[in-house]
């Protein structure tokens, strides 16, 4: 293969055929992946670990190897014109297909990239892996990789989606009684398969929410929209479970409700420091 065949994501980061010697298969490298759902703290997390000290080189994120690397591929075995695609019902479905060809989904993404050791010779960090293949395969293909893993209910993801950062305080306010009339409107929203996630007293906090006129409606149904789509997508308890028995002694899994953010950061240098 000729250089031309090596494709720049960023400036220290590609794929394809290496263009000097200094780029390295990420699987030689020291990476700290970040393992979790959409609202369950990951951006949080990351600037509670730069505020905490730690030097880490980012990676193109789990959007931007969908954007750059999985969706023009997709599109190329389809047929179709490469275009940026913004629905997340489409990039779900797209990113579907890749897995069907890939068993790995976003694993076996990350596992391609190349690295330039001459820019960047230190800690590298990916934001973020999700599902049970994913996280087996980067655990079989990066054996330098660290895997921390945050986790959230649901109920609680929902809440940081529809832009309320104390979720904590919106639940403590409405663990009340369980109105009919809130259940029948979060079952008005329209969402499918919703209240199957959600126990009684979860639907009712969240109809509150939009009955109080803290959150429109429409952005209650986005947010729940896009947790219900990614539950069927991506069990968090069973990526758990397959990421702790791939890679026992190269996992944590913190809770983001538990723990304070600058907890959890000091929770993971700790845990890099023993590994």
């Amino acid at each position: 293969m000729s250089e031309l065949t090596f494709i720049h994501l960023q400036a220290d980061a590609g794929y394809g055929a290496p263009p000097a010697t200094t780029w390295q298969p990420i699987a030689m490298r020291p990476v700290l992946v970040l393992v979790g759902v959409t609202g369950v703290g990951k951006s949080t997390t990351l600037a509670a670990l730069h505020s905490a000290g730690l030097a880490f080189r980012p990676l193109p994120d789990r959007r931007a190897l969908t954007d750059l690397l999985i969706i023009p591929a997709m599109q190329a075995v389809l047929g179709e014109t490469a275009a940026p695609v913004t629905d997340r019902t489409q990039r779900f479905g797209l990113t579907r297909a890749y897995r069907e060809l890939h068993p790995g989904g976003m694993g076996e993404a990350l596992a391609a990239l190349l690295i330039d050791t001459a820019q960047t010779p230190g800690l590298l960090l990916f934001d973020g892996l999700r599902g049970e293949n994913e996280v087996v395969y980067a655990a079989q293909a990066l054996p330098r990789a660290r895997f921390v893993m945050l986790d959230a209910p649901d109920v609680v993801r929902v809440i940081r989606l529809v832009g309320r950062h104390d979720p904590f305080d919106v639940i403590a306010a409405r663990v009340g009684d369980h109105a009919a009339h809130e259940l029948q409107r979060f079952a008005n929203l329209g969402v499918e398969n919703a209240a199957a996630l959600f126990t009684a007293q979860e639907q009712h906090i969240l109809a509150d929410l939009a009955t109080t006129g803290e959150v429109t409606a429409d952005d209650l149904r986005k947010a729940l929209t896009i947790v219900v789509e990614e539950r069927r997508h991506y069990d968090p308890a069973a990526t758990r479970a397959a990421l702790v028995a791939a890679a026992p002694h190269r996992a944590l899994v913190v809770d983001t409700v538990a723990d304070a953010p600058h907890t959890i950061a000091l929770k993971i240098l700790d845990f890099l420091r023993v590994n």
